[in-house]
């Protein structure tokens, strides 16, 4: 966890303190994440903080703020073992700008097999009565596969990712930031751009993430 929580400044994810990395234990129910407000380049092994799935402390600190969002999602998909949120750049300006990432090319379809779905806006109450919590529903809320789909983005806060474990979900954080950047680009050059071709969509995303995946060693 201490490796993967570093991970995000040395990848140029995160700025200060912002962003948190997590990952689970699923036979003991336990799951580890950065602590509050814990500058990365002070942050060590013992700093890591281990809660249970209801949130109670196990041993550490005070956690990230965004734990209980971290939790849902973990109670939602098992199949989820890492979960990284971050600031990150051109992901965070489609999440403030209120627009899914669409799926333009090959290179987001290598990440996701879909457009990367952007959150509702929370209500007046869900902000007021549990704000972490609610932004966990909503993001649950977006997604249909957590497998198909790895990330989405929060609707005007930023983007969340996850994998099979931590080192997955950063992977995901640092792609997802380049697929952000390229869409962004992408329509300024041409602001009303065609979806990339089913066919070649379907391929890209299941030779790497298929039953029959053949990328890689």
């Amino acid at each position: 966890m201490l490796e993967a929580n570093l991970a995000l400044p040395a990848q140029g994810l995160a700025t200060l303190t912002w962003g948190n990395a997590s990952g689970i234990d699923r036979a003991d129910g336990i799951v580890a994440i950065k602590p509050s407000g814990v500058p990365y380049e002070s942050l060590t092994a013992e700093d890591i903080v281990l809660i249970d799935l209801d949130g109670a402390l196990v041993d550490g600190g005070r956690p990230s703020t965004d734990a209980p969002t971290h939790l849902a999602l973990y109670r939602a998909f098992d199949q989820i073992g890492g979960i990284v949120h971050t600031h990150s750049s051109w992901a965070t300006a489609w999440a403030q700008s209120g627009r899914p990432i669409p799926l333009l090319g090959t290179t987001h379809a290598d990440l996701s097999a879909h457009p990367i779905p952007i959150t509702r806006e929370l209500t007046e109450d869900e902000v007021a009565e549990g704000y972490e919590e609610a932004t966990g529903a909503a993001l649950i809320e977006a997604v249909e596969d957590p497998v198909k789909t790895p990330c989405a983005l929060a609707r005007g806060h930023a983007p969340f990712c996850w994998g099979p474990n931590a080192a997955k979900a950063v992977e995901c954080a640092v792609t997802l930031e380049e697929v952000a950047r390229l869409a962004l680009l992408t329509t300024l050059l041409e602001p009303d751009p065609p979806p990339l071709v089913g066919a070649v969509r379907r391929k890209h995303f299941e030779r790497k993430h298929g039953p029959s995946a053949y990328y890689g060693q």
